[in-house]
């Protein structure tokens, strides 16, 4: 009776086969698990790192040509304030301590800014130089003008620091050439800023020179009427006090003309916004404002200029009156003629100049070691690229053989 109850218990603990359940084919794999399918297809994984390492560091050395760097420091050329020159030729006549309370100095021409360095050398008519001089198309294999440029561009690095250093840098196979092409953007830099800076003192030369002849037929005019006038009615004696007067309204009057006049040059090469042009307008509004306290309060509003003069002057009489205004004209005359006269010399003076407009701190030199390939940073970037794919290539090949063994219980 045993024997058919030991039995029963053996059917009862046997697991049934029958009822269609059967086990996972494969579970998912912890770091443990992905560890040791590293381990077990470690040969996998070695051979692939290795052809990855062994390829890439002989791509690297002998198929990729190697590429050489030079660099170009440059300076703009900071000129000095050559209009200082106005202020001596104040002091000259007696107006310096009022130019100096007032601020009232001709601005001189901008300097240079980094960035029209920067828009010169990165300009087409740059580019075609070099591309013309060293024979870049044939050299990159171009078709096209627009394909070369495109190409020379992405060899070229123009980059300017916080302290306005600018530094150009060119890449070439040749270490040579790559200092030469960086020559080349360097005096052709000089060239055509040289160029545009003569064209433009040309302009202001030309604009001046009409103003002073103009000046210059006014004021004998003004001779003239004040000749004629004492030549009529005798010499005319005119206080002291308010013949000072009439010469410092005067002196006044003919800077705030000089001014306009430097105004009207700058506005045809300065952008509207261009602190430069505020400055020069406010200075001439300090100058109108120190001429209406000199001049008389009531009824010189709206006075014409040259009309309105100091209180001193309205008790004097009628011929003395007469005279002071024709004193104060010649008076505005000179002033402006001396003033446009100093700004037409340093305008030749400008034009005529040849000297360097950029400074070179470190010129460009042969580079004597390769910037590119990089056969140690690529090589070890390819293993690790290696080492991934080999570890999915390990991994897939692990659970498709779980999966196989799975499926044949």
């Amino acid at each position: 009776m045993m024997g058919p109850l030991l039995e029963s218990h053996q059917v009862a603990m046997t697991p049934n086969r029958g009822n269609g359940a059967s086990p996972p084919a494969f579970q998912t794999t912890g770091p443990l698990d992905l560890w040791g399918v590293l381990l077990r297809r470690r040969g996998l994984v070695a051979a692939i790192v290795l052809l990855s390492l062994v390829t890439t560091f002989g791509v690297s050395t002998l198929v990729l040509p190697k590429r050489y760097e030079s660099t170009a420091t440059l300076l703009p050329q900071l000129d000095s304030k050559e209009s200082g020159g106005l202020a001596a030729l104040l002091t000259a006549t007696g107006a310096g301590g009022m130019a100096q309370n007032l601020g009232a100095t001709l601005p001189n021409m901008p300097t240079t800014p980094t960035d029209v360095f920067v828009a010169i050398l990165k300009s087409r008519v740059m580019a075609d130089e070099v591309i013309a001089k060293f024979g870049l198309m044939a050299l990159y294999d171009e078709r096209t003008m627009h394909d070369t440029r495109a190409e020379l561009a992405e060899r070229v690095r123009i980059a300017v620091s916080k302290e306005k250093v600018i530094k150009v840098t060119v890449e070439d196979t040749d270490p040579q050439r790559a200092a030469d092409i960086a020559a080349h953007f360097v005096a052709g830099l000089d060239r055509l800023n040289r160029t545009l800076n003569v064209s433009k003192a040309g302009q202001n030369r030309a604009f001046l020179e009409r103003r002073l002849n103009e000046t210059m037929d006014t004021m004998a005019k003004a001779e003239e009427a004040l000749r004629d006038f004492q030549a009529k009615n005798k010499a005319v004696a005119v206080e002291a006090q308010s013949k000072a007067m009439i010469e410092a309204a005067a002196l006044i009057q003919g800077q705030i003309t000089a001014q306009e006049v430097q105004l009207q040059v700058m506005e045809g090469y300065l952008s509207p916004d261009n602190p430069d042009l505020s400055r020069v307008r406010s200075s001439i509004e300090e100058l109108r404002k120190q001429l209406g306290l000199m001049e008389s309060g009531k009824g010189s509003k709206g006075a014409p200029a040259g009309g309105r003069l100091h209180p001193a002057m309205v008790t004097v009489p009628d011929l003395a009156l007469q005279y002071g205004r024709l004193l104060r004209e010649l008076k505005v005359q000179e002033t402006l003629y001396a003033l446009l006269t100093s700004q037409y010399e340093q305008a030749k003076i400008t034009e005529a100049r040849d000297t360097p407009t950029v400074q070179v701190l470190d010129p460009p030199v042969p580079a004597d070691k390769q910037t590119k390939p990089r056969p140690v940073l690529y090589t070890a970037a390819a293993g690790l690229a290696g080492l991934c794919l080999a570890t999915v290539l390990a991994y897939g090949l692990e659970l498709r053989k779980r999966k196989t063994a799975g499926l044949s219980h």
